[in-house]
């Protein structure tokens, strides 16, 4: 199997959140995330197929099951379709590995935020909220939400409460701290989206900061 290194995409597991020190002596708060290797799985049209996380046989459908066994890779949790433009160089069996970044490099990271639930209009929208005193008796209600007689309906986009997290956000221009390939960490500069173990997608940054 050989090893890819003409992508800047792959996917990986966010760890958890920690510090380190810079040569100058500031402390920066950075994020570790498991990334790669991940296993070219097959090519389509425009994108490559790759999985990610060894899995038992057991724990995961037949049917994937037996498209491991076709190709003669190890199983895997994870399988994602990610577009990249030098399909030529890529064939099945390959693998994705961290070093493909290095520091300095500056990345985006995709992943599911964490989930909180139905909350009210302060939380979720950061309402200012009523006085809590001459009176009031809604402090942290939602209020008058839209006339009744013209125009007769709540416009789009009003912020009320309901469902919060649980959403696909990118986080944009995360400068690359560490690159760990024998334990296959990157370790970023900020906060990733999602809880430890979040899948995320790691691809180099389209818009740089300068």
């Amino acid at each position: 199997m050989g090893i890819l290194n003409t992508t800047k995409k792959i996917l990986g597991k966010k760890i958890g959140m920690t510090q380190v020190f810079t040569p100058e002596g500031k402390m920066i708060a950075v994020t570790a995330i498991e990334a790669g290797p991940c296993l070219v799985m097959g090519l389509t049209e425009k994108n490559i197929k790759v999985a990610f996380t060894d899995v038992k046989e057991n724990k995961i459908k037949k049917p994937q099951l037996g498209e491991f066994k076709k190709l003669n890779l190890s199983p895997k949790r994870y399988i994602r379709e990610l577009r990249i433009a030098d399909r030529e160089n890529v064939k099945v069996g390959d693998e994705i590995k961290v070093d493909i970044f290095k520091e300095g490099d500056y990345v985006d990271v995709t992943g599911i935020s964490i989930g909180k639930g139905f909350q009210g209009g302060m939380k979720r929208w950061h309402w200012m909220g009523t006085p809590m005193t001459h009176g009031s008796m809604s402090h942290r209600r939602v209020g008058s939400v839209g006339a009744s007689s013209d125009p007769s309906r709540i416009f789009k986009g009003k912020t009320m409460a309901g469902h919060m997290g649980l959403d696909q956000v990118t986080v944009q221009n995360l400068k690359v701290v560490k690159v760990d390939l024998a334990n296959n960490l990157l370790i970023v500069n900020g906060a990733v989206p999602g809880h430890a173990n979040t899948l995320l997608e790691i691809r180099k940054a389209i818009k740089k900061l300068k």
